[in-house]
């Protein structure tokens, strides 16, 4: 059995839901969707999230980047609502994505 990847979208603009919109039908996936405020550490850790999605405009949440330092494997992308960026942290550093390329790196084989 495929493990299937659970992705967390947190925040509520356009291009966060189009983006949801568009990796839900992927069987490959389970889509969480959370609204602010965010969780906590802990609460957040047991969703056991491999990616998490969020709004740059919400600024950098820290229980996202808590989480980011205890799970070096977590993909964490911030996309800009305005310009449609992404920007993808990995443990060490940050590196700039277009959303075209979101999809390749979340389907990415574990």
């Amino acid at each position: 059995m495929i493990k299937r990847r659970r992705v967390i979208l947190y925040g509520k603009s356009v291009i966060l839901g189009t983006v949801g919109a568009s990796l839900t039908p992927l069987s490959d996936l389970e889509i969480v969707a959370l609204s602010p405020p965010l969780p906590d550490v802990e609460a957040l850790e047991a969703l056991a999230p491999d990616v998490i999605l969020f709004d740059v405009d919400l600024g950098q949440p820290e229980p996202i980047f808590t989480l980011l330092r205890d799970h070096p494997n977590l993909l964490l992308v911030g996309i800009n609502p305005e310009n449609e960026q992404v920007k993808l942290w990995s443990s060490a550093e940050g590196e700039v994505l277009t959303v075209k390329d979101l999809l390749q790196l979340i389907m990415k084989p574990l």
